[in-house]
């Protein structure tokens, strides 16, 4: 027997909008069913200002942190990592960051002038992540501002993977390998931790 529904990730502490079709499925009679959103709202802001606010093609595989924490949900992060992984800022073109430039925070491509406006059909092209919200679904192109909302809010550049893996809940010890091109598909494509934790745990109560 199966129980089915479609869960928003924001829901349970995810600071993303991102929605997905689960299906649960028991053996014999069903006696489980999806999980409750749990109450905990997790901004943009809570989750990846901790980071250190790198420019533009800045950053290395591995680095230090350069801040304490400021939220329950960074703490959480950074509890098992001594070593800050995968913070690395996509090098973007001269003309892109004249763009960005002109971009205030919260807000996007409507500000631009006629000359700097593109003709990308992707949802957020060229738009600022607002920072007391939630992130918009990420993508495995995270990586390239006409692709989606991905401009880091107050920075000239778009999210690194690390940042990218924060709005994913993704813990700091999870480190992401391979390619820069890889590690944004591996991010892109999960299913956040913390959802999963979720249905883990409702599945953990319904055992026999």
């Amino acid at each position: 027997k199966v129980t089915y529904g479609v869960l928003k990730a924001v829901d349970f502490g995810v600071p993303q909008d991102r929605q997905r079709a689960i299906f649960l499925g028991q053996l014999g009679e069903l006696e489980i069913s999806l999980p409750q959103s749990n109450g905990i709202r997790t901004t943009v802001k809570d989750a990846i200002y901790d980071l250190p606010f790198i420019g533009s093609g800045e950053g290395t595989e591995e680095s230090t942190y350069d801040k304490e924490p400021i939220s329950e949900f960074a703490k959480e992060m950074r509890q098992n990592a001594t070593i800050l992984h995968n913070h690395v800022a996509t090098s973007h073109s001269k003309l892109a960051l004249e763009r960005l430039a002109l971009i205030p925070k919260g807000a996007g491509k409507e500000v631009l002038p006629a000359e700097h406006r593109t003709k990308s059909i992707y949802s957020g092209t060229w738009c600022r992540l607002i920072e007391d919200g939630v992130a918009t679904t990420i993508t495995t192109r995270f990586d390239t501002p006409s692709s989606g909302r991905f401009t880091h809010p107050i920075l000239n550049r778009c999210v690194t993977v690390r940042e990218a893996a924060r709005l994913q809940t993704f813990p700091d010890d999870f480190v992401f390998y391979g390619t820069k091109t890889v590690q944004m598909k591996e991010v892109g494509n999960a299913v956040p931790p913390f959802l999963a934790r979720e249905i883990a745990r409702t599945i953990a109560k319904n055992e026999k």
